[in-house]
Order: structure tokens, then sequence, then C-alpha cells
């Protein structure tokens, strides 16, 4: 049986996310920690030198992002909407908003990136706040929805195959009954007119990663 790379052996990459990041806050999600990067280039960098992979994807896992800070404020504020349900919360990312699901109570979390990283940083994050959920990193987009009462999209229209993907998935998830809770603060590809407004926040961010250092980012519903 072939060895592990580094970033596919979850010990490497958890040894690796701790070493360079912090343990922090989000602003809008206090109650939350998660191993952070504070710059995005040099943990960039370090992923392909210390691991010693090359074409890694981009370290989304490494930043709380506004529309998953923004979907993560709003199930912690709203926790009858994923209480005693099963939630699956695509792109995860850090887990920030799989995490928010699992404080307000559901009965069940799968945690999908198809980034070996991330789903080590999700592991980390997940035990830094005591909670406990499933991860995959199956392309949940290529069949046909897991059963859910509650789909979660954090942030994931800024490409735009990447967007026809996960609006054909929610669509069919919606059509089967689930509930879709989207957090964006209208990135490029965000299909305007196709959701209702749910609640809307003003996300610290930083320069570095955003335009700005507040987002104005909504909470969605795919009705």
């Amino acid at each position: 049986m072939p060895a592990l790379s580094p970033v596919e052996d979850p010990h490497a990459a958890e040894a690796f996310i701790v070493a360079n990041t912090r343990l922090l806050t989000p602003p809008l999600v206090p109650e939350i920690r998660l191993h952070l990067a504070e710059e995005s280039v040099p943990i960039w960098q370090k992923t392909e030198e210390e691991l010693g992979e090359m074409n890694v994807p981009p370290p989304y896992w490494a930043f709380a992002w506004a529309g998953g800070q923004a979907l993560a404020r709003y199930l912690l504020d709203n926790p009858a909407l994923v209480a005693g349900k099963r939630v699956v919360d695509l792109g995860t990312g850090s887990g920030l908003t799989a995490i928010a699901a699992g404080l307000a109570g559901a009965a069940s979390v799968l945690a999908a990136d198809i980034d070996a990283l991330a789903i080590a940083a999700v592991r980390l994050n997940a035990g830094a706040n005591g909670v406990t959920f499933d991860t995959t990193r199956d392309d949940l987009l290529a069949d046909a929805p897991e059963p859910a009462d509650v789909v979660l999209v954090g942030d994931l229209f800024y490409e735009r195959e990447l967007a026809a993907r996960v609006t054909a998935y929610i669509e069919q998830a919606a059509a089967g009954g689930a509930r879709v809770l989207i957090g964006d603060p209208k990135r490029s590809y965000f299909p305007a007119g196709r959701f209702t407004l749910a609640a809307e926040y003003q996300v610290p961010v930083t320069r570095e990663l955003e335009d700005a250092e507040i987002k104005r980012t909504s909470v969605w519903q795919l009705d």
C-alpha cells in the first residue's frame, strides 16, 4: 500500500495546521474558536513548501469568510432552524457553519469539502468547540443530494462553474424538502433574484482578503 502524502496524512495535516495558525474567534461569532491564519500568502506558500505538495488548493479553510460568519451567526441566534435536524454543510472550509449547527443542536451534521487540509482543519476546529460530526471529501455536487433537513452554503458563489453546480444541487435538495440557507455577500456569481432575504449583517473582515474592512453580508433562503 503506497504511503500517504503529507497532505493526505491526517496527522501530518493537523500538525501543519496547528503550527501555522492561531486559535482565534471570528469577529461576528465570538462563541466559536477556529484555527485561522493571519495572512493568506505565507500559509499558501508554506503548504507547498513544508508539505512538499504543488498546486494545492487555496487555503480557504484558514479564514473565516464573511458568508460563513453571517450564516453561523444566524444559526446560533435561531437554533430552532437546525435543532434536532439532519444538516449538510457544503464546502465547509474551516467548518464554521457546521460547528454552529452542532452548537445549535443539530441531530447530525455532515461537513463536506474536497480539500484534505480543510477536513483536517474541521476536525481540529470541531474538537476546539466540543462538537463532533461526520466529514467527507466526496464531491457531493457530483451526485443526488444527501438526505438532509437543512443544507448550508457559506460563500460558494465565487467561481462560475462552482456556482452553477451549487445552484443545481441546492435546487434539487429544496425540491426534496430540505431547507436551504445561504450566507453570501453577493459574490461575483451569486444568483441574484433566486433567494429570499432572511437576515443581514455587517461583517468585520480584512482588506487582504476582501475589498473593505466591513463586508455587508446576507443570509438567504431558497424557497
